[in-house]
């Protein structure tokens, strides 16, 4: 009865936790590119580019953005 209890509460909070916005995204920082103080972000899934201030990642998907 224990086990899937556990696996109810582990999905439930994998759905509140999940940022959907981002899902598909696979977002890697590259230090070496900076502009005006803030980091570069390219995702692999998709292609998408973008700068986002120091120590933050992108929170929403750029697929469908004009680059």
């Amino acid at each position: 009865m224990l086990v899937p209890l556990g696996l109810i509460v582990a999905f439930l909070l994998m759905l509140l936790f999940a940022k959907p916005g981002t899902r598909q995204c696979r977002w890697r920082e590259d230090r070496r590119l900076n502009k005006n103080g803030e980091t570069y972000f390219a995702c692999v899934a998709c292609g998408a580019t973008t700068y986002c201030k120091p120590g933050k990642s992108p929170q929403t998907c750029l697929r469908n953005k004009e680059r």
